[in-house]
């Protein structure tokens, strides 16, 4: 009995198993329809959601000019805070680089940071703004960034105010007043020529125009260009605030005269 017993367990235990697999088995059987029945519905119920909400568009396309908007004041929000980052991050660059040019009292208080490229028409325009600055308040300076984005030429003007920079800067203020007022496309020649008459030798300057610091601080420059949003020219920092474009002398000043109040 007692083997009988045992045998008797283990055939039960056996057809237990058995169904076991049996049912893991027919389990796909089940459940590959049910799948599909809620795929169908789901697909269903998208098509649904997408005629309503297009419906909805089309009744109130005013929406689509709110989401717009949305979505400007979060890119500017985003832009503002990147240049406040680039500003806090890299100050000394920004107003402190070797690589700079300064016009005005080397030792004043309050600095203009401006971008500009030599070809750049509306930087020719701005001139007038920076020497009406100047002349009007001794405590302001500018800091000229040299960003030449207008192609080859462009860049072959900067390289030899670079090189005259390095040679002769005491030039360097009345050669940018020239070449930047300067008639016409501006390149390395129309730039050697002015600074040349100024009273630069021609072969010392060529002999510098491959000098790597040149790449050195017009990559500086782009790079900080990038931080702070900077794709042309002129454009300028003043304090915290950061300006695109040729907006004049009375957009400036007030911007000026705030940092006058700040303490520079």
């Amino acid at each position: 009995m007692a083997r009988l017993s045992t045998l008797s367990r283990i055939l039960r235990r056996h057809a237990a198993r058995s169904l076991m697999v049996a049912a893991i088995a027919a389990a796909p059987l089940l459940t590959v329809p049910a799948i599909q029945d809620a795929a169908r519905a789901q697909e269903l119920d998208r098509t649904a959601v997408e005629k309503i909400v297009r419906e909805y568009l089309l009744a109130n396309p005013e929406i689509m000019l709110e989401v717009q908007d949305a979505l400007e004041k979060k890119q500017e929000e985003m832009r503002v805070a990147q240049q406040k980052q680039t500003l806090e991050e890299r100050s000394e660059t920004v107003f402190n680089s070797n690589h700079q040019m300064v016009i005005g009292n080397p030792d004043a208080p309050i600095t203009v940071v401006e971008f500009f490229d030599y070809n750049c028409g509306f930087c020719r325009r701005a001139l007038a703004d920076m020497d009406r600055i100047l002349e009007e308040n001794k405590d302001v300076k500018f800091i000229l960034k040299e960003f030449p984005v207008l192609g080859e030429a462009s860049l072959a003007a900067h390289r030899v105010s670079m090189s005259l920079v390095r040679n002769y800067p005491e030039l360097y203020p009345e050669f940018h007043r020239q070449l930047l007022s300067h008639e016409g496309r501006k390149d390395g020649d129309v730039a050697l020529e002015i600074a040349q008459f100024l009273g630069a030798d021609r072969k010392t300057l060529v002999d510098d125009l491959a000098n790597p610091e040149s790449m050195a601080a017009f990559s500086e420059v782009y790079s900080i260009a990038d931080g702070l949003g900077i794709s042309g020219t002129p454009s300028y920092v003043i304090g915290d605030n950061v300006v695109f474009g040729a907006v004049g002398y009375d957009r400036l000043k007030p911007m000026i005269d705030e940092q006058a109040g700040e303490g520079g």
